[in-house]
């Protein structure tokens, strides 16, 4: 990994909070809505991390790609979320899909509402891929390794999913050969043992990054 700058750190802001104060002082992404998405391997904890992030953020409305996805369309599903998504939040509207049932191989039927909260989270593999960052206020990676996150996924999917696995796995590596989000994100969060740290990106320039780490240091959410 490349040599990042570490500043000395902000008191009484740790981690999760820091965070959820900077997004809720960016400006608007999309529409109304600071439309901030959480990307990274599969199994790198984007999920529980998004989880505990809109809990910091009093319930931001949370959209997980894997209700957009499905096994057809791993990963091409930006046509849908844009419809059922973006375009609504864009106008202040509350967005209705249908989400994807993995185990019944369908979508619905019923659709659930996401509301063009003043922010919204979206996590899932590919939230940062290139057509959606210009809707984007900010972009977090999980920074896990590849391999050790696939590992975590087929720990806790267990062997009845393996061959699934080994499909993704390929998606996976050629989505992000074609389309990578790291190096747009402005922050990259790593989890400890107890809660997370998180660093600046690539993207060093971006309001995001430079709310949440200038002047301070790595925060710690404990």
């Amino acid at each position: 990994m490349t040599d990042i700058r570490r500043p000395a750190p902000l008191p009484g802001r740790p981690g999760l909070a820091r965070i959820a104060h900077a997004v809720r002082g960016l400006p608007p992404s999309c529409g109304p809505v600071r439309l901030v998405a959480v990307d990274g391997h599969a199994g790198s904890g984007k999920s529980t991390f998004t989880a505990r992030l809109a809990e910091a953020l009093d319930g931001a409305p949370v959209l997980r790609l894997d209700d957009i996805a499905s096994h057809a369309d791993l990963f091409d599903w930006t046509d849908r979320l844009l419809r059922q998504v973006v375009e609504p939040l864009s106008r202040g509207e509350t967005a209705h899909y249908a989400a994807y049932d993995w185990h019944a191989r369908h979508f619905g039927p019923a659709e659930r509402p996401l509301p063009a909260a003043p922010v919204v989270l979206m996590e899932g593999v590919g939230a940062g891929r290139r057509v959606l960052r210009p809707f984007l206020a900010g972009l977090l990676w999980m920074d896990l390794p590849r391999y050790t996150s696939w590992a975590r996924g087929r720990r806790r999917d267990g062997p009845a999913l393996s061959g699934f696995w080994d499909g993704w796995e390929a998606a996976e590596r050629r989505h992000f050969a074609e389309d990578p989000s790291r190096p747009f994100a402005q922050l990259l969060v790593h989890e400890l043992p107890v809660g997370y740290e998180v660093l600046p990106g690539s993207d060093e320039t971006a309001a995001l990054t430079q709310i949440v780490t200038q002047g301070e240091g790595p925060s710690a959410a404990r």
